[in-house]
């Protein structure tokens, strides 16, 4: 397909089709290739539930080779019926595009054992990548689950009150096994991830976080911020409801409250070899549960508050109590990232 595709084209590179009939017809197995260019589109863009691949034939949504298609929604005004792209069949691999200027999630994932890589979510009216279930209606067996978000970027979303609009987000209503890895979230108005519970909903199912980056949350590129935003590196809970999530090899840079926070969840997580550095509170911040606290470091270049940690933590961290430890000699000056060519996240400091 290509910006000036047509529903009744055959779907030829010579005779390209639409985005939404693609979609339609592309069957397990198979790939719909979006050519670069700018997709300028008003309606939510949506793979139904139903439409699905399979375990051993994923349904696939690529960039073309070597070029960039971005889908541009910014016709649609701020409504929480205006996403940009909804997955909600189950066993597809979205590969290689920007979703941009929605006037909700730049991409809502509803389905289950889905791969979103390389893409990047950008200058949404909420937050740029979410996971969560289809509908109020959808039963909690149906909550998206075992979803892979890889090597993808969510950047300045940002919402008109200024409370909701995360990078990355799987909150309220998802299921098990779903994994962030080699991802970047950075300046978004509210948090660069949020795993936010509620009573109503109850408790989601445990979320991994691993070798990620999060970094001037709170704060947009061009130094706008909103009073109403959380502003942490990663929020990982809600209303005293345990999650047992795995936090392990994460940094949270600057951000514009806690880097590593709890926030009100009493469980037991894992939380370890993570890195915390000048965050503008604390940078880890533990309030209740019984986690597991294990060779985490927490840095400052100046004075800041105390990390506060409840649970099971022992000499392995090096947590901020007014002075660096030995290990943050590597975390002086600014995080530089990269996405290696195998799609690994490569951060550097200095």
């Amino acid at each position: 397909m290509s910006p000036s595709g047509t529903a009744g084209a055959s779907g030829t590179i010579s005779d390209p089709t639409t985005l939404a009939s693609a979609i339609t017809r592309v069957a397990a197995g198979g790939t719909v290739y979006l050519r670069g260019g700018t997709y300028n589109l008003s309606q939510t863009v949506t793979i139904a539930a139903g439409n699905n691949g399979t375990s051993s034939a994923r349904k696939k949504l690529s960039a073309y080779p070597g070029e960039t298609p971005v889908l541009n929604f910014s016709a649609q005004s701020q409504s929480s019926s205006n996403r940009g792209l909804a997955v909600n069949g189950s066993y597809w691999h979205v590969y290689g595009i920007v979703v941009q200027r929605a006037g909700d999630n730049g991409i809502y994932v509803g389905g289950s054992n889905n791969i979103i890589e390389r893409t990047v979510t950008r200058f949404n009216r909420d937050t740029g990548l979410q996971l969560g279930r289809i509908a109020s209606d959808t039963p909690r067996a149906q909550w998206p689950s075992n979803n892979l978000v890889v090597s993808s970027e969510s950047h300045d979303n940002a919402d008109s009150d200024g409370e909701d609009a995360d990078g990355f987000a799987a909150k309220l209503t998802v299921g098990n096994g779903n994994v962030f890895r080699y991802d970047v979230s950075h300046n978004n108005i509210d948090d660069g991830w949020d795993l936010y519970t509620k009573t109503d909903t109850g408790a989601i199912g445990p979320v991994t976080i691993e070798d990620s980056l999060a970094y001037d949350n709170g704060t947009l590129t061009d130094g706008s911020q909103a009073g109403n935003g959380d502003r942490n590196g990663y929020k990982l809970g809600g209303e005293d409801i345990g999650v047992n999530h795995v936090i392990r090899r994460n940094i949270a840079y600057h951000n514009g409250h806690h880097g590593f926070t709890y926030n009100r969840n009493p469980g037991t997580m894992t939380i370890s070899d993570n890195v915390g550095v000048d965050n503008a509170e604390r940078n880890y911040s533990f309030d209740a549960g019984t986690s597991v606290f294990r060779n985490n470091t927490s840095c400052r270049s100046g004075s800041g508050s105390n990390d506060k940690i409840v649970g099971n933590s022992d000499s392995s961290n090096q947590f901020w109590s007014g002075s660096n430890g030995s290990r943050c000699s590597s975390y002086r000056g600014a995080p530089r990232w990269s996405f290696a060519s195998d799609g690994r996240l490569v951060v550097t400091f200095g």
